[in-house]
């Protein structure tokens, strides 16, 4: 019974907090403070200090203002314009030309990113005039680029599968080798959608599409050799062992700030509003991260994570059944609520539920990802779909009409790692072997 009182109480409050438009870190916080007054005769804010500052305070945690910081930097110089350069060449050979830019720019500025805003901002800007210019169709290039954005999310360095390593403790690095195939066979499967456009609307194709040749194409690949470099120092230093993800990171932003220098653009205004940029989305991660550990404490004193587990467990479901009804309740939430927000919210609950299950944690880590990747392009709230209209000025329902085709090979790609969930840990166990 007071397991029930519970569960209704921090829903209420909770729900009141973000319908009042308190920031979501916030929201938890005051959840938490609610139920250490009722539910415990421990000092709530002894146990509110103690609590953040242990978990603001990991080391771990450091990785992620690091990744931020790369991004940022990638994004406020020319390199992510060279990307872009280097890239369309390769891809107007392909069936279905230069829409596939958008998937192989959003799948390479991912693995030096980490955060689908600022790769969905990145390759936009640079993607979107060019193929409007060509007369690529507009669903096409809305949506493909929707989508595709959403690999910032999964190709390390992720945000989300750090925010989710440290509410887990958990390995980063494993999670971020886990992240890899799967993130490269979503790609995938978007590159294919494009392919299957071009050969089933052949009406649509654009006329007198420039191919370059072979000399040319070579010649402007010289711009990739940079970001590409640094992809293959930042993630090939945590395959092998020579660097943990807060030292990977580390290298990545001195490997940033080093190319945008050498190209010089940049300078100290640069300079100066990526750190800006770095710092206001860490401390707003961090916040949320706090109010989490918060929770979880609260939540911990009341009894509910182990009786919700306990109350999964005598229903005798599948792991397979329990997947499939998380992927639901994931997509619900992802509707009203960001990513991580998402992540760090439910975690206290649904852990000790996955590992009754027998579920490996590194695996669901990327079927989280998955489904939230899923929630950045579906309203009301999908945040990719906000950025696109602040891009494009067109209206949020066209957006989401346009990606819907993308949101069912994200599910495609659920039922896929959940056939062969060895695409998410082989690489782990591998990372394993090399540093034993």
């Amino acid at each position: 019974m007071t397991e029930l009182y519970a569960t209704v109480l921090f829903l209420f409050v909770l729900f009141f907090l973000l319908g009042s438009s308190v920031w979501v870190g916030l929201a938890l916080v005051g959840v938490a403070w609610v139920g250490m007054e009722l539910f415990t005769s421990r000092p709530a804010g002894d146990a509110m200090i103690t609590t953040i500052w242990t978990g603001a305070s990991s080391w771990t945690l450091t990785a992620l203002p690091l990744f931020i910081w790369m991004g940022e930097i990638l994004y406020r110089t020319r390199l992510s314009e060279d990307m872009f350069r280097g890239l369309s060449p390769w891809m107007s050979r392909l069936p279905g030309g230069l829409l596939h830019t958008n998937i192989a720019g959003c799948t390479l500025f991912a693995a030096v990113s980490g955060s689908s805003a600022a790769t969905l901002t990145t390759v936009g800007k640079m993607s979107i005039p060019e193929l409007r210019a060509r007369g690529y169709p507009e669903y096409m290039i809305i949506g493909t680029l929707a989508g595709a954005a959403t690999l910032g999310l999964m190709i390390p360095p992720s945000l989300t599968l750090i925010v989710y390593g440290v509410t887990i403790n958990e390995s980063i690095t494993k999670l971020f080798m886990a992240g890899v195939i799967p993130g490269l066979v979503l790609a995938s499967l978007f590159m294919a959608y494009i392919v299957a456009w071009h050969y089933f609307r052949p009406a649509e194709r654009p006329q007198n599409v420039e191919v370059k040749s072979f000399g040319q194409i070579v010649k402007e690949s010289r711009f990739l050799i940079p970001v590409i470099m640094l992809v293959i120092v930042v993630i090939g230093s945590m395959y092998f062992g020579w660097a943990t993800a807060t030292e990977a990171a580390a290298v990545g932003v001195i490997g940033a700030l080093a190319l945008a220098m050498g190209q010089g653009s940049l300078n100290w205004k640069s300079f100066s509003a990526s750190l800006m940029g770095a710092t206001r989305t860490s401390a707003m991660i961090a916040l949320i991260l706090m109010g989490a550990s918060f929770l979880s404490l609260s939540m911990g004193f009341t009894g509910l994570p182990r009786a919700l587990a306990g109350f999964i467990d005598s229903l005798d479901l599948s792991p397979l059944v329990l997947i499939a009804a998380l992927t639901i309740f994931y997509i619900i939430l992802g509707m009203f609520l960001d990513g991580i927000s998402s992540v760090v919210l439910t975690m206290a609950i649904v852990e000790p539920m996955i590992r009754q299950a027998g579920i490996d944690v590194i695996w669901f880590g990327i079927f989280i990802v998955i489904v939230v990747e899923m929630a950045q392009v579906t309203p009301p709230i999908g945040f990719n779909l906000f950025v696109l209209q602040g891009m494009t000025k067109h209206e949020i329902s066209y957006i989401a009409k346009t990606a819907i085709p993308m949101v069912g090979l994200m599910v495609l790609m659920v039922i896929i790692i959940v056939v062969w969930p060895e695409l998410a840990t082989w690489l782990p166990e591998t990372v394993r072997q090399n540093n034993s």
